[in-house]
């Protein structure tokens, strides 16, 4: 053995003490936005099925949901809105009494220091569940891009800090840039559903949002999960459009797509820990197959390496919780 030549890495493995010197990638409760479900109606509090600890929360019930985040030092939040009315073209998604707008309102009135991110989508607010205008069962883009900047721009006259568009329709952040900059929400910045695949990992969200489409899928305007030169193709686009923030849905199976539109664009890129990630977990550490905790922050740590700056994902209170703990 003494004529043997190798390195010994297990030097730095040695102690606590001495990995925690040595470790490259860190998580920060500053890292997370944490997603919350807002509804139209009084005294509701629906957990989703698909999703333990997840919930529906009417506004008059809002307000200790986001005291306990901002106490946590959780620093931003999104909101997705079920309204009580749905029509063809969404009308609720930028009427300015719409559920986001509301909730945008009560929660910057109340905690003006949390970062509050506005979804700007349709497909919640749709009778038909799609993401844009319908006509003869195909989903027309230019149509609803008019409709999407009309969304964004209730929303940051609501007082959303950051407009984050997820629709996947060509053109929509030049759209949204447009209208934001046209109703002088010039500093008002674009967080870019630039990479979003047509998954299966969406169901759990579905349920929660009450957005699944009423006949066909989403797969004409969301991408092939096949396809990574596609992925820079769309975030470039977004890029020369306007946007300051790139997001990658989903996150765990698409690690590759992280690493390549972090090192092509240098821009901020957010990882969406996406519903159907979260239900796995939840469902196989219940059943005791796994431990839950190592398994997040070891999920999470991937997401970081692999180059994502922000990470939007329901586990964010419960890691909130946990890096306290070990400090």
């Amino acid at each position: 053995m003494k004529d043997l030549a190798f390195h010994r890495h297990r030097r730095l493995r040695q102690s606590a003490s001495i990995r925690s010197m040595v470790r490259e990638t860190h998580l920060h409760t500053e890292d997370f936005i944490y997603p919350i479900f807002v509804i139209d109606g009084e005294n509701i509090k629906n957990e989703v099925k698909s999703m333990p600890n997840v919930f529906q929360f009417s506004l008059d019930l809002l307000d200790e949901e986001i005291d306990e985040v901002v106490s946590l030092g959780i620093q931003s939040v999104i909101f997705f809105g079920i309204p009580n009315e749905k029509d063809e073209v969404g009308t609720f998604a930028y009427h300015d009494h719409g559920i986001v707008q509301k909730a945008i309102r009560q929660v910057k009135a109340r905690h003006p220091e949390l970062t509050v991110i506005a979804d700007t989508c349709l497909c919640e607010f749709t009778d038909h569940g799609h993401c844009g205008v319908i006509e003869e069962g195909k989903v027309l883009n230019d149509p609803s891009l008019d409709l999407l900047a009309k969304t964004a721009v209730s929303q940051a006259k609501a007082g959303a800090d950051i407009i984050a568009p997820s629709n996947m329709m060509d053109g929509f952040v030049a759209a949204i840039r447009h209208g934001l900059d046209e109703a002088g929400y010039y500093d008002v910045p674009i967080m870019s559903y630039a990479v979003k695949y047509s998954s299966a990992f969406y169901g759990p969200f579905r349920d929660a949002a009450n957005s699944s489409p009423k006949f066909g899928d989403r797969k004409t305007y969301q991408m092939d999960p096949a396809n990574r030169l596609e992925a820079i193709r769309e975030a470039q686009s977004d890029i020369e459009e306007g946007a300051d923030f790139l997001i990658v849905k989903p996150a765990l199976s698409y690690l590759d797509i992280i690493r390549e539109v972090k090192d092509f664009s240098g821009y901020p890129v957010v990882a969406y820990n996406v519903s159907g990630e979260y239900a796995m977990i939840k469902a196989a550490s219940q059943n005791g197959w796994i431990n839950e905790k190592e398994t997040v922050l070891e999920k999470l740590v991937s997401m970081k390496r692999a180059g994502a700056d922000i990470i939007l994902t329901y586990f964010a209170k419960d890691v909130a919780r946990w890096l306290k703990e070990s400090k």
